[in-house]
């Protein structure tokens, strides 16, 4: 599914690629990401689109799936004579959902920034009826999006997501951690200054 993080796209009629242009993958420049332009398109109305658009895988990319890290200890932690619950699990589950440290920052910074920045995920699968790693998935989600692969950078922490979007063509970053991901984003040319709220100043 492809969904909304802080800023709204520009869904203007942009031109799309031709299709083989779409599976033809960039030129790798190391294991975990490839280069890709920064610049800016002007939809239909005349208002810029800046590049590259940012796609965020959302479990261990954005926030902790408290799947791995919190249910279970949930669930250790009740005994049989005082059964969890359904409210008990939610309020768990709520609870649970957390930036991962430093992510907020970045995200933060993009917004000034003016980057589109979406959520990249398989949750639901029934909106889209695909699947991370699947090529059409990908393929889909630059449709819907207008705009070409080689423009978006996906961000996520599995590898085998990661060799899918390069694939496509689009530009992959492998999550793992927040100080890895900024200078990463920075090697490509994103901007990130400047320094957001949160962050320390270097003298």
């Amino acid at each position: 599914m492809v969904s909304l993080l802080p800023r709204a796209p520009c869904l203007a009629s942009l031109s799309k690629p031709a299709p083989s242009l779409l599976r033809q993958p960039p030129p790798a420049m190391s294991s975990s990401f490839v280069a890709a332009p920064a610049s800016a398109w002007a939809d239909a109305t005349g208002r810029p689109r800046k590049l590259p658009v940012l796609l965020f895988d959302v479990m261990d990319t954005l926030v902790r799936d408290p799947f791995y890290h919190h249910i279970p200890a949930f669930f250790q932690f009740r005994t049989p004579l005082s059964p969890p619950g359904l409210y008990g699990l939610k309020e768990c589950m709520v609870r649970a959902y957390e930036y991962i440290d430093g992510v907020e920052d970045i995200l933060s910074c993009l917004k000034k920034n003016n980057y589109e920045m979406h959520a990249f995920t398989n949750y639901p699968v029934w909106w889209a009826r695909k699947r991370k790693p699947s090529p059409d998935f990908y393929l889909q989600a630059v449709d819907h999006l207008n705009v070409e692969p080689a423009s978006c950078i996906f961000i996520d922490d599995r590898m085998v997501n990661i060799e899918a979007a390069l694939s496509v063509g689009m530009v992959g970053l492998q999550f793992k951690n927040a100080e890895a991901l900024r200078k990463d984003l920075c090697a490509l040319g994103v901007e990130l200054s400047p320094v957001c709220e949160g962050e320390a100043q270097v003298q």
